[in-house]
């Protein structure tokens, strides 16, 4: 009877090639192809698990050594998306799960959030992470750059477009470790302010400008971004790169207006963020278990938020392919240091990261998942370059 059921979800499937390897050792061949990917359950899935997602009962059943994937984890994004909402998301139960994340998203819900998955330790990150400590999509000018070159480039990279001066104000919304406001002030001359609402990230930035002697040219507070527009502040540049996920689909539009309060008319504000091609509900597997309270904004709900508060957009690069790349490189470190990590948190713990940072490594790749930077302007300036040649030079 079980067998039936999983029988006919998998049977339901569209476009969809694969093999599935059931508890009693049956292998069944599905789709009407060659198979690309198999998935073996070693037990039945509990009656327990929470079934209304097919994504999220899986997730589960992988992280509890019940389920596993031979072959490439893109096909099975590509069979998601070929069969859509319409059928994956209603899991083994035929119910659709509705609820949005992020509601209720309030300032200490989301400094909880952020804590619950950056203030896992600076020693677990510095495992599988880069020399810069960088969380975020790295930028390859070459395949075989290494990881610190390309989180170098990126971070150069940002600098280039915002057109730095010195002695102008650059406020980095989400700062994580602290590597480009330091690099900002080194390079450019200018006056930083870092914002972070990870303690562990807080402490290890502020002792790294206490390190490079610049504690007079960069600040760096454990503060939320929402707090600052009722302070007296004024920026010349603001930049956040991979913190505009976090703050809930409710609160983007507050984020904008933010923004538009703290930048300097004619100011520039660049923008890198995982964006997808429309709205959707958060991945119910990454909001449970990595991301909790995050939204995946879509690009153009972004764009219209722009010309709500007087943004003109300057620029806007897909990173895509990068953000694959630098995933890979991620789990290539974390694979190398997985005893370490096993010995601190645990197996289930090692299975959950494996999954996220190669589930989204697929996603980039097969998906219409993306990664953008989008360099905007508050309100017209006309002393601005007429190219981007000075981007690669």
């Amino acid at each position: 009877m079980l067998k039936n059921i999983y029988h006919s979800f998998f049977s339901g499937l569209e476009g969809a090639d694969f093999e599935v390897t059931y508890w009693d050792g049956e292998t069944v061949a599905y789709g009407s192809g060659d198979p690309r990917v198999k998935v073996v359950f070693k037990k039945p899935l509990p009656f327990n698990f929470n079934s209304e997602n097919a994504v999220l009962t899986l997730g589960e059943a992988y992280m509890d050594g019940l389920v596993d994937f031979e072959g490439s984890l893109e096909e099975i994004i590509r069979i998601a998306q070929r069969n859509g909402e319409g059928k994956v998301s209603r899991g083994l139960t035929g119910r659709i799960a509705s609820a949005i994340s992020g509601i209720g998203n309030s300032k200490a819900r989301q400094k909880k959030n952020i804590q619950h998955h950056y203030d896992l330790g600076n020693d677990f990150f510095s495992l599988w992470l880069d020399e810069t400590m960088s969380y975020s999509c790295a930028y390859f000018k070459s395949p075989g750059d290494t990881l610190y070159q390309a989180q170098q480039q990126k971070i150069d990279y940002i600098l280039k477009k915002l057109q730095l001066k010195p002695g102008e104000r650059l406020l980095d919304i989400g700062c994580g470790w602290g590597w480009l406001v330091i690099r900002a002030a080194r390079q450019y001359g200018v006056k930083a302010l870092g914002i972070t609402l990870s303690q562990e990230q807080y402490r290890a930035a502020r002792e790294k400008v206490k390190s490079e002697g610049l504690s007079g040219a960069v600040d760096i507070q454990l503060k939320n971004y929402l707090d600052l527009a009722g302070e007296e502040h004024s920026f010349d540049r603001v930049v956040s790169v991979g913190m505009f996920e976090h703050v809930g689909r409710e609160n983007i539009a507050q984020y904008m207006e933010v923004v538009s309060k703290l930048l300097r008319p004619g100011g520039l504000s660049l923008l890198h963020s995982i964006m997808g091609a429309d709205e959707h509900p958060v991945n119910p597997w990454i909001e449970k278990y990595i991301f909790p309270g995050g939204y995946i904004p879509s690009l153009r709900e972004t764009i219209w938020l722009m010309t709500e508060h007087n943004f003109h957009l300057l620029h806007a690069e897909s990173l895509r392919l990068h953000y694959a790349l630098t995933l890979d490189r991620w789990y290539t470190n974390f694979r190398n240091n997985i005893a370490a990590v096993r010995e601190k948190f645990g197996d289930r713990f090692v299975r959950m990261w494996s999954l996220y940072l190669c589930g989204c490594a697929a996603s980039f790749r097969a998906s219409g998942l993306n990664v953008y930077q989008l360099l905007f302007s508050r309100g017209l300036n006309n002393g601005l370059p007429m190219t981007m040649d000075y981007l690669y030079k």
